[in-house]
């Protein structure tokens, strides 16, 4: 009596015969793992309350009581036989516990009376539409029965069947459960028919599973076969109800196809049955590895069958340009009638921007491949229209070209009719072309993303081919980004195909680069970055660290080196690996490092006001070190702040010296006629690097904790090769990055006179590196 109350209340009451043989049933599934009650027992009490409840309940439709007063006697016949497909596995379920031997051919011989009652049901229940069969959706199902059938495979026991048995068990039971979950997700899920279906299909799977599995005496095992056996039957006899009441009303809209459990679903299972496998400490077989391969090409073929589509989906008011640039917009036409001039009528012309990403469409378009315009209204019909499809397929492909932009407006003009011309021969005739304003276009396919990433490539290969205009001969670069339309509205397509052609530029043009979802956060941080740098020296956001370098024989500290960091309030912390590109790309380099040359300066100069004489580094790019006058503001900096120049290291980086080599050269020596100390950062014991090691004017060289370890093939480490050089040319060995006391003791052992990195001292304010100092009161320089 005290459940009875709540249990009404989340129950409704027409279904509450169905929540208590559920919740019975999942007791007895409980009671049969933790071995309180035998598994045939469970088999059958499970099974016969399920027959019973959907029996009574199929019965009754049967009947007539709660039929519509127009269903027909086949209606009742289709009825009658369902019936006696859920009695016929409910006295399965019951009998095996009868029988002590021959259960396999009693469970068998109950699947195939029941798959005959089932098929000879639903085919006399009342009639409905049916919806063709299309080859995509036998290609695209392809896969994952096999995916299942692989699947069934790894987890059917070895020894219970014979391996033919075994591998035609695996794809029946494979079969079942994509026809089932077919039956739930495609576009008619919500139809008495497919629930109908889709029950009797998991009525099946129980079946096959009692048939394939040991003997319930055995062991556990059968258990797995309870529920969708019990869940099966219920839902077979809500289908007959819910087909029944509808037999005579006007058929609801069909459903979306839900498509992602068709696609989830299997491969999960497939990955947990392979990792039962290989956690059992079973290998792969032959068997294995074929179904694997078998998987390939039913999703070739699903590819290839989007790509012939006929591209961009028919449009209910698509849009064209004529050759005077006025877009018109085509008006919906009868069946089979080809569209003729008169149906075509005027519309404003259209110049629109992007504000999210500043890509502008312009009026003056391309024209069509297939039909379109070269408009942004366009764009979005083209994108709106392949995503309104049940399973929508296709792409957008954003096109810039790269040196036009200095070409006079003719010839501009020219290279982008060109351009055009070579675009239309390359996408597929249904496929949209559309100009956007500046130097590119915009390509809206209906083939799927292996076969549009291939477009992409055609398109830069035949766009980056040299064009010959007024006599000479003109090349270009084109950067492409590509964004799938896969349900994401027409704007976030543009979007996420302007993010992906803006990473194509950044990663050198002359490429195509695919949208994703880390993708777009490294592009809106970069975006973000881009806003908030400048200005950072002015608004005081700028700080820095020091992590000293301690001399290696008596672990003294000598000097520290100089580290960037931006405090964003904004962004927080940015490091210079972060900040120094993006800093480069806004010419805002040398900003960066005479304000870091400054402030070191001066806490260098407040630090040599104690006992202590150290030494400061900083960093320079090779790109300020070899400005005109980059020694003499140096030495103007010494000079405000009253700093011996010998307390100074300027370091620059060894891979970019080879850039300019002479100029670094000469900048280095007039650094040291000056009495500033020179170092080589990031130094790497290659032919090339050594040849500049000899010729560039340094003090110290800087190697990484790479060149400490000893070598794989056994010889001796490569940092003894460098300190050999390093005492012919005078020149003394920092060893930078020491993580670890290993290192430490490695980089100590080779000859390294200094050393930097967190195992030695991690990087802080000035005010706890000069606490740290203190710590050595005996260490004077």
């Amino acid at each position: 009596m005290l459940l009875a109350y709540p249990f009404r209340l989340l129950v409704p009451r027409r279904a509450a015969p169905e929540a208590a043989v559920s919740t019975a049933v999942a007791l007895l599934v409980l009671a049969g793992v933790a071995g309180m009650v035998p598994t045939p027992m469970v088999i059958a009490l499970a099974g016969g309350a399920g027959a019973t409840l959907a029996g009574v309940r199929l019965s009754r439709l049967a009947a007539g009581r709660p039929a519509p007063p127009s269903s027909d006697s086949p209606g009742r016949v289709g009825l009658v036989l369902l019936d006696a497909a859920v009695v016929a596995a409910g006295w399965v379920a019951a009998a095996l516990p009868l029988v002590d031997t021959e259960q396999r051919a009693v469970a068998l011989l109950g699947w195939l009376t029941v798959a005959a009652l089932s098929v000879a049901g639903l085919r006399g229940l009342p009639a409905r539409t049916p919806s063709p069969t299309r080859l995509r959706e036998v290609v695209e199902a392809t896969g994952p029965t096999v995916g299942l059938t692989l699947a069934g495979w790894l987890l059917l026991p070895v020894d219970a069947l014979p391996a033919p048995a075994r591998l035609v068990a695996a794809l029946v039971l494979a079969g079942l459960g994509i026809a089932a979950l077919s039956a739930f997700t495609g576009a008619g899920r919500r139809s008495g028919h497919a629930i109908c279906r889709g029950g009797l299909l998991l009525t099946l799977v129980g079946l096959a599973l009692l048939t394939i599995l040991p003997p319930a005496s055995s062991g556990r095992a059968p258990l797995l076969a309870v529920p969708p056996l019990v869940l099966g039957m219920l839902l077979t006899a809500l289908g007959a109800t819910s087909a029944l009441a509808s037999a005579s009303s006007t058929p609801p809209s069909g459903s979306p196809v839900t498509t992602w459990p068709r696609a989830v679903l299997p491969a999960s299972v497939l990955l947990l049955a392979a990792g039962l496998h290989l956690g059992s400490g079973r290998t792969p077989d032959r068997t294995s590895l074929l179904l694997a391969l078998a998987a390939v090409p039913p999703l070739v073929l699903r590819e290839l069958l989007r790509g012939g589509d006929g591209g961009v989906p028919e449009r209910p008011a698509a849009h064209r340009r004529d050759a005077d640039h006025t877009v018109r917009r085509r008006e919906p036409q009868p069946p089979w009638q080809a569209p003729t001039a008169d149906s075509w009528t005027p519309a404003a012309d259209v110049d629109a921007t992007w504000p999210d990403t500043g890509v502008s469409w312009s009026r003056h378009g391309f024209g069509p491949a297939g039909e379109g315009s070269g408009d942004r209204a366009a764009l979005l019909a083209a994108l709106a229209s392949i995503g309104d499809v049940p399973a929508p397929a296709g792409a957008l492909l954003l096109v810039e070209l790269h040196g036009i932009e200095g070409l006079g407006p003719v010839a501009r003009e020219d290279a982008l009719a060109e351009a055009a011309l070579r675009a239309r021969a390359v996408v597929a005739p249904g496929d949209l072309v559309t100009a956007c304003a500046g130097h590119g276009f915009a390509v809206v396919t209906g083939a799927g993303p292996v076969l549009a990433y291939a477009l992409g490539t055609r398109l830069l290969s035949t766009l980056t081919s040299p064009y010959r205009l007024a006599g000479s001969v003109l090349r270009v670069q084109a950067s492409i980004g590509l964004a799938e339309v896969s349900g994401a509205g027409p704007a976030d397509v543009l979007r996420q195909a302007e993010l992906a052609r803006r990473r194509a530029v950044q990663l050198g043009r002359d490429r195509v680069e695919w949208y994703d979802a880390f993708l777009e956060e490294q592009l809106v941080r970069r975006l973000d970055l881009e806003r908030e740098l400048p200005g950072a020296v002015a608004r005081g956001e700028l700080d820095l660290v020091y992590q000293p370098v301690l001399d290696l024989t008596d672990r003294q500290p000598v000097g520290a080196e100089a580290l960037l960091r931006w405090r964003s309030p904004v962004l927080g912390t940015v490091l210079p690996a972060e900040l120094l590109p993006v800093a480069e790309d806004l010419d805002l380099v040398g900003e960066l490092e005479w304000w870091v040359l400054d402030r070191a300066c001066r806490q260098l100069a407040a630090w040599s006001a104690g006992p202590r004489e150290l030494w400061m580094a900083v960093n320079v790019t090779t790109r300020e070190l070899t400005t005109p006058d980059f020694v003499q503001r140096a030495a103007a900096v010494l000079a405000a702040y009253g700093v011996p120049p010998e307390r100074l290291v300027v370091e620059v980086a060894e891979p970019r010296v080879a850039a300019d080599l002479s100029t670094v050269v000469a900048r280095l020596a007039g650094l040291r006629s000056l009495g500033v100390r020179t170092a080589l950062d990031d130094f790497r014991p290659e032919h090339a690097s050594l040849a500049h090691l000899r010729r560039l004017p340094i003090d110290l060289l800087k190697v990484g904790p790479d060149l400490v370890g000893a070598e794989p093939t056994g010889q001796p480490p490569l940092i003894d090769v460098v300190v050999n050089v390093g005492e012919r040319l005078g020149v003394e060995i920092v060893a930078e990055g020491l993580e670890s006391p290993t290192q430490v003791e490695g980089a100590h052992r080779a000859g390294c006179r200094y050393g930097q990195g967190f195992a030695l001292s991690r990087p802080a304010t000035a005010e706890r590196v000069e606490a740290y100092f203190e710590e050595f009161p005996s260490a004077y320089r």
